[in-house]
């Protein structure tokens, strides 16, 4: 595993990294916590040593799941989750509403009021049984705090010795701009795929400027880019891909589908997987630290390891994004 400095800080992170959304169960179908905890294992084997979880991967889920996992191993992880996302009360801005896997409807609310911070900060290092986090990171923007009260709680945690860095997700070059009035930003965490590569026009720009470092997240577009999600595919119904994610529209779906023979003889060249190019190419554009890969059990785990064991040639990297620029938008 291949290892880059995070941003201005002294962290080090592979540049493949465990996602651990989907052992939080909800939005993926479920999850077996006894597999998600050997893949958490796995990884640490294969030197997939920094986990990305947040509270509202399975309402706290995920970290209990992560926590139990690393108990005795903490030393050897770096651990990153995220603050900004209440399920619990109604306070910040509205975001969306979904029923979890308990059948119980949930609406979340986007919250980076100081008070709110301090106390997720809390509340996660209980559950990740941990004294410090590694990379504490915004989840998302919140129009209804401003970003200096957010970044005094943050760096007040940093002072404390609760985090070691600071991370944003999913923020715009104009909100990071102003956050670097109040204090300094390790990392920002925007999506970028083959599907998806809008970042290019402005976030990853300002961060290389900045030395910012860029952990993306959704390489393999959930799945889409793997070549095992159909055009006829039924999701779970906890699942919901299909609900949230525009590419996952059966319109869209198949356009994905339609193309991804194309990227087959690049991946035979190179002796991989259709899902291991997707995130190879993620990792090698300039500016990208890492890119999260999610996974639920050890064989995804070490199938994803494996996507920064090669090194694609620029020709191969061109052709694939003269294809992807070809697809052009989702459709609805």
């Amino acid at each position: 595993m291949k290892y880059r400095k995070l941003g201005n800080t002294d962290i080090e992170v592979p540049v493949v990294i465990f996602g651990a959304w989907a052992i939080g169960g909800w939005y993926w179908g479920g999850a077996d916590d006894k597999v998600s905890t050997a893949a958490i294992e796995k990884a640490l084997d294969v030197g997939m040593n920094c986990f990305d979880t947040a509270p509202g991967y399975g309402n706290g889920h995920s970290e209990r799941v992560l926590g139990k996992a690393l108990k005795g191993k903490r030393n050897e992880a770096v651990i990153a989750t995220k603050c900004g996302l209440r399920w619990d009360n109604s306070e910040g801005h509205f975001f969306f509403e979904a029923t979890d896997s308990s059948g119980n409807v949930r609406r979340i609310y986007r919250n980076l009021s100081r008070d709110s911070i301090i106390y997720e900060c809390e509340q996660s290092l209980k559950r990740l049984e941990t004294d410090v986090i590694d990379l504490y990171q915004c989840h998302w923007p919140d129009e209804t705090t401003p970003l200096e009260e957010t970044m005094e709680a943050l760096i007040k945690l940093r002072k404390e010795g609760k985090i070691r860095a600071i991370g944003m997700s999913n923020f715009t070059t104009e909100m990071m701009q102003e956050c670097l009035k109040f204090g300094d930003i390790a990392s920002d965490q925007p999506k970028y795929n083959l599907l998806r590569r809008d970042i290019e026009k402005d976030v990853l720009p300002f961060c290389r400027e900045h030395n910012i470092g860029v952990i993306s997240y959704g390489p393999i577009a959930q799945g889409l880019l793997t070549g095992k999600v159909t055009v006829d595919r039924k999701f779970h119904k906890d699942d919901l891909r299909e609900k949230f994610q525009v590419w996952f529209k059966p319109v869209n779906r198949k356009r994905v589908v339609d193309i991804l023979p194309n990227m087959k003889p690049v991946a035979d060249k190179y002796g991989v997987t259709l899902a291991q190019l997707a995130i190879n190419w993620v990792i090698g554009e300039p500016g990208i630290t890492s890119a999260i890969a999610g996974a639920r059990n050890p064989e995804q785990v070490a199938e994803n390891a494996k996507a920064g064991d090669f090194e694609l040639s620029q020709e191969d990297r061109a052709l694939l994004r003269k294809e992807f620029e070809a697809l052009g938008p989702p459709l609805e």
